[in-house]
């Protein structure tokens, strides 16, 4: 399935993974979390593979199975993308060749380390795409950094990059709503097929306000239909609709991304996919910790506010 830009409309769950007790994936509490966040009535598309699955603690293979049972069970007309988390322009083939030989449809590039340092505003960016676009020929997405990370792309670049045919997507996370909007701008003058997935998940009811494409969010694993309320009421240009489907959406969003460090975010989502009933251990791997509980009551709390519980 080539994609275009269009197909990846709507709602994107990127995809937490769970583990057993030992560490190792549990793929029965993987697929239990797909049939909870991946059902057509709430999600278009799904992310695997990225920060939200753990992706640097994961083997090659097991990216590799992640994305085999992904695409088994949601089938092969649903879009796929997977993270490609490259330390170098080699690592980045490797593994895009990797993920699309498993079934994924769309690789989704993290910026390289050599991007960092103030790199990102120059054009190394644009060659980098440019090789991998020529090299791969599969559908690509960018994955927009913070701007205060020194690893998000500066407008002009990411307009560039835009305007590459195999570059279809980017998930934008500039983390300040001028970026954003900035970005959007810009991306969609120099490449109007390229889709904008805001995944800024400080103000979801903002990003789709202004405009985009849909929602690429972690949030979409623990409460799918709250986030594809809001995109639907922005859709709709139902302002009324878009802020009781916010009000719902905000005590977990800051149960979920307010405490520190905000890494631990799905991991807190996963604290909430346990208390769904969905999965049976919430722990992370390594470097990441199990979250405290003060913070598990805290999910727990925004759950039962935002009546998913």
């Amino acid at each position: 399935m080539t994609l275009t830009g269009k197909d990846l409309r709507g709602i994107t769950v990127a995809t937490v993974l769970p583990f057993d007790d030992s560490g190792a994936i549990d793929w029965d509490g993987y697929a239990a979390v797909l049939d909870h966040c991946a059902r057509p009535e709430t999600t278009n598309c799904v992310f695997v593979n990225g920060h939200a699955g753990e992706a640097t603690a994961l083997s090659d293979a097991e990216r590799a199975e992640v994305i085999r049972r992904t695409r088994d069970q949601i089938g092969a007309g649903r879009p796929l993308l997977a993270g490609v988390v490259p330390t170098g322009i080699p690592d980045a083939l490797r593994q895009a060749e990797a993920a699309r030989a498993a079934g994924a449809d769309v690789a989704v590039i993290f910026p390289a380390e050599a991007l960092g340092g103030g790199n990102a505003s120059t054009p190394a960016a644009v060659r980098m795409y440019e090789l991998l676009a020529r090299e791969l020929q599969m559908p690509l997405s960018h994955f927009q950094f913070p701007i205060a990370s020194g690893f998000g792309l500066s407008t002009p670049v990411l307009a560039e990059i835009a305007q590459i045919p195999e570059v279809i997507a980017v998930k934008e996370g500039s983390a300040t709503l001028l970026a954003y909007d900035e970005n959007r701008r810009a991306i969609k003058a120099a490449s109007p097929d390229t889709a904008m997935l805001p995944s800024n998940f400080h103000w979801f009811f903002a990003q789709v306000a202004l405009g985009g494409d849909g929602i690429l969010s972690g949030l979409a694993s623990l409460v799918p239909g709250l986030l594809a309320d809001l995109w639907r009421a922005s859709e709709a240009m139902d302002l009324a609709a878009m802020r009781a489907a916010n009000d719902r959406l905000y005590p977990v969003v800051r149960a979920i991304y307010g405490p520190a460090p905000v890494i631990d975010m799905h991991s807190r989502m996963k604290d909430g996919l346990q208390m769904m009933g969905v999965i049976r251990n919430p722990s992370p791997r390594l470097p990441l910790l199990p979250q405290s509980d003060d913070i598990r009551e805290g999910v727990r709390r925004a759950l039962i506010a935002a009546e998913v519980l």
